[in-house]
């Protein structure tokens, strides 16, 4: 299971909507098949493994990190395929809560005669599968905000200086960060201030969608995360305030634009959470400013923040805090956040947190 999982892994951030799978085959101690999921619309993991293995497949086990599949959809049920090569065992580590799927899979092998496990290595399936657990459970993507700043919690000098806070290391994991997750929001703040390319700069990365949260259109149509040459786009999401005209603009620059309902003038996270659930996207990671921080986290749209502390010191009263808005009157209505592990990158730190339920 471990090595399906590896296998698995290869395609976070490249499969929506569907999720990541990997899938090896056993007999007699010997791995004789291996293969994963690597794109919505071609072959499903069992089946790329069952290929690999050939005719050999027959009486083998069959290791699956996800349940197999037992619906038509872009391609044939995956338990058809199990059945004709003729495996013995089937062993997957987490059951798959899709409605479509939801113990199918698991009931149509095992009425078939075969022999089915399932909970191996289930931690950390759960967590490879967050993202699509989510989604399928809810309709809206996973969260993931990462910050960077300064022990005394700063992410820019007062003069607005942030390049760099963080060290080498730090930066290149943000760029695997990227090549994991669907797509990459900002706020237009972090746009007119730095003109971000919000590409994926790895061998081999791939580019998320890029979303800008920009509530009047002012986004420069010569911005480079809108004329970035990448096959992945750029939406904006603005709302009624924004003019024809620099909508009109934006959209001859090759960006698509969509007005979504605003909250307190600005865009609505819920309802672009909503779009993006709609359109498969599986993972969002916010990389907006200390204002787009403080929105999302006020709108309920974080599921796990990350936080690169660096070893350095702005000091005094000015400067830019992590989170923007209004400040709690009581510790008592401070957000509180779950820590579930810390790493280091070079000279820094990433504290990695979950917010805690509020019910």
């Amino acid at each position: 299971m471990r090595a399906a999982l590896a296998l698995a892994r290869r395609g976070v951030g490249r499969t929506a909507p569907n999720p990541p799978v990997g899938a090896v085959v056993v007999k007699r101690g010997a791995l004789i098949g291996r293969g994963y999921h690597r794109a919505a619309g071609q072959p499903h993991a069992e089946v790329e493994a069952l290929t690999d293995a050939g005719p050999a497949a027959r009486g083998a086990d069959l290791y699956v990190t996800l349940e197999p599949c037992a619906h038509h959809g872009r391609t044939p049920p995956c338990t058809d395929a199990i059945l004709r090569a003729g495996v013995r065992r089937v062993c997957y580590a987490v059951g798959d809560p899709d409605p479509k799927v939801a113990g199918r899979g698991h009931a149509q092998l095992r009425e078939a005669g075969l022999s089915v496990e399932a909970g191996r290595l289930a931690r950390d399936a759960r967590e490879l599968y967050r993202a699509y657990f989510k989604h399928r459970l809810t309709g809206t993507p996973w969260g993931v905000l990462k910050l960077a700043g300064t022990l005394d919690g700063k992410v820019a000098t007062a003069s607005g200086e942030s390049r760099w806070i963080t060290g080498e290391s730090a930066r290149r994991h943000v760029h695997r960060l990227r090549n994991e997750n669907d797509a990459i929001l900002v706020g237009v703040g972090t746009v007119l201030a730095d003109d971000p390319q919000l590409t994926t700069r790895l061998r081999g990365g791939r580019d998320a969608l890029r979303v800008i949260i920009d509530s009047r259109g002012r986004t420069p149509p010569t911005a480079r995360a809108v004329v970035q040459d990448s096959s992945a786009g750029c939406l904006i999401a603005t709302t009624a305030a924004a003019s024809r005209r620099r909508v009109e603009a934006l959209r001859r620059a090759g960006a698509e634009v969509i007005a979504l309902p605003s909250r307190g003038g600005r865009v609505s996270l819920e309802a672009l959470w909503a779009v993006l659930g709609e359109r498969g996207l599986l993972s969002v990671l916010i990389e907006g400013g200390p204002e787009l921080a403080a929105g999302a986290l006020a709108a309920g749209v974080v599921d796990r923040l990350l936080l690169f502390v660096a070893p350095k010191i702005i000091g005094g009263a000015g400067g830019w805090p992590l989170f923007g808005g209004a400040s709690v009157g009581s510790l008592a209505d401070a957000r509180e956040l779950t820590i579930r592990r810390t790493r280091r990158f070079g000279p820094d730190l990433l504290i990695e947190a979950e917010p805690c339920s509020r019910d």
